[in-house]
């Protein structure tokens, strides 16, 4: 405890003490020279100018246009601090050198996109988008199994570590010591004692406050390779923003899990933060496995002194003997390459739905592409209904959620609380046809800032199971009309001005 609160005090400290003098600086400048004030209001006005023919998302450029109107004095200054310290420019270079040189592995299973467009066609602007443009395949000779729980999750994490043989991946953005970390580490040490090949990533803002600083090097240690993703350093940087939301499990190229479940005792309902903890995972065993398994190695590999020999990992030589239950499209998200693939993916499931789209989220943050969608898709009869929490793990976001309630309701779009706690999966399922796992919440962040991975079903028995699992929740939930958002001037008043920094949380 003392190692942790040592390192984050420091960190946190240094970043205030950042902060402090900045706003002293600028505030005491204005005070004492007139012709100082001068130019910051100038360069506000350059740094509005510029946000305004950048290629972003409107929200955002909403956001820090509003902020430096507040702050006309201090917002350009902090738009240049957070935007224009790091070039990022070499590392994203980096980034798709890798994201190359990895691209035609995918394709060792062989070439499904035409089997799937021979069983159903309207499936082709998806499968094409994600295959030919974003660059993941679809596969077939997968079995699907859809966990609805943490405690399923565990339980079946647990079954799958000890068949491992090869290699066992993993790759979470937290990590807290407790009952669920602690026994897959025990698995984890003695398969790496056995030969195994075990391998660790996670993002260290999201174990900032669970983890001791030297858990690597204690992971290291027991012989498990380790990366911490994106150290959170002790200075104001925009490149803090991106972090590694993925939770991808993979064993020997055969079994992958995903979804929003992370390893820390609350995901399986041990210790208790915020009521029941509602989650969702999806199992892959057979030919997509193997694609979440490079999507590890690809962010594996981003550490210029790797170079892995993806052939020599594929599992199999003479043909995947596994039984397919459908078409499984696995992908992957970055905020390295402005392509916003989790967006796409949400938005077609919804513009092709035809009778019905189910949406599980923690947030409901969105903007205007993703409004419109859900929106249309109301108005054009198609039943659209979304579970969100109803006890939530962060105050102001969930302020800023319910926000968009009633322009949701008004056009016809169900949204329902629930009740029993808090809902942390992420899924969507349309049509009994087709359905996604991941990790990408409906948040600017999940949708812009961080990278994130999940898997589209085409056809997958898992299908059915989703939606079952959605219908099964709904008695839990409360419905949320229009008389709850929006009791009295507070209640309107305050989400609406919290909308507004909506892109910053």
């Amino acid at each position: 405890m003392r190692v942790v609160f040592r390192r984050r005090v420091f960190v946190i400290t240094a970043l205030l003490l950042q902060i402090g003098f900045l706003v002293l600086l600028i505030a005491g400048s204005s005070i004492s020279f007139q012709y100082f004030s001068w130019v910051l209001n100038i360069l506000s006005i350059v740094v509005c100018i510029y946000i305004l023919n950048k290629t972003e998302k409107p929200a955002f450029k909403l956001t820090w246009i509003f902020l430096i109107l507040m702050i006309p004095i201090f917002g350009g200054v902090l738009y240049i601090i957070f935007l224009f310290q790091s070039n990022p420019r070499a590392f994203r270079r980096y980034f798709e050198q890798v994201i190359s040189r990895s691209a035609q592995y995918f394709y060792l299973p062989g070439d499904n996109l035409p089997s799937l467009l021979v069983e159903d066609r309207d499936f082709l602007p998806q499968a094409r988008y994600l295959q030919k443009y974003a660059g993941f395949p679809v596969y077939n000779h997968t079995l699907t199994e859809y966990l609805s729980s943490g405690e399923a999750f565990y339980k079946k994490v647990l079954k799958e570590l000890e068949c491992a043989e090869r290699y066992i991946f993993l790759e979470f953005f937290i990590l807290r010591q407790g009952q669920m970390l602690d026994s897959i580490l025990a698995v984890l040490e003695r398969k790496a004692r056995s030969g195994v090949d075990v391998r660790f990533i996670y993002d260290d803002l999201g174990c900032f406050m669970s983890l001791p600083s030297n858990f690597s090097k204690e992971m290291e240690r027991k012989g498990i390779k380790c990366i911490v993703f994106n150290t959170f350093k002790p200075i104001l940087s925009s490149l803090q923003n991106n972090r590694d939301h993925r939770k991808l499990i993979c064993i020997d190229g055969k079994v992958a899990f995903t979804g929003g479940i992370n390893l820390a005792d609350e995901y399986i309902n041990v210790v208790e933060r915020f009521g029941h903890w509602k989650d969702a995972a999806i199992m892959l065993r057979g030919e997509a496995a193997w694609s979440l398994t490079l999507i590890f190695l690809q962010m594996w590999n981003l550490d210029p002194r790797r170079e892995e020999n993806y052939p020599a990992l594929y599992p199999w030589k003479d043909g995947c003997p596994v039984e397919s239950d459908g078409f499984v499209q696995p992908y992957a998200d970055s905020p390295i390459d402005n392509e916003n693939v989790g967006e796409h993916v949400y938005i077609q499931i919804i513009n092709n739905a035809k009778d019905y789209v189910y949406i599980n989220t923690p947030y409901l943050v969105i903007d205007d592409n993703l409004i419109s969608a859900l929106t249309l898709a109301a108005k054009s009869g198609v039943d659209v209904r979304i579970v969100t929490p109803h006890r939530w793990d962060k105050e102001i976001v969930a302020i800023a959620s319910r926000s968009y309630y009633r322009q949701l309701i008004s056009a016809g779009v169900k949204v329902y609380e629930y009740t029993d706690g808090f809902n942390h999966s992420k899924t969507f399922v349309s049509d009994d046809r087709v359905a996604t796992v991941g990790t990408t919440n409906l948040d600017f962040r999940s949708l812009y800032l961080h990278f994130e991975c999940g898997v589209v079903l085409y056809h997958s028995l898992a299908i059915r199971a989703i939606k079952d699992d959605f219908l099964n929740t709904l008695p839990r939930c409360h419905e949320v009309g229009l008389g709850d958002c929006a009791r009295n001037l507070f209640q309107r008043v305050v989400p609406d001005v919290l909308r507004i920094f909506a892109p910053l949380m």
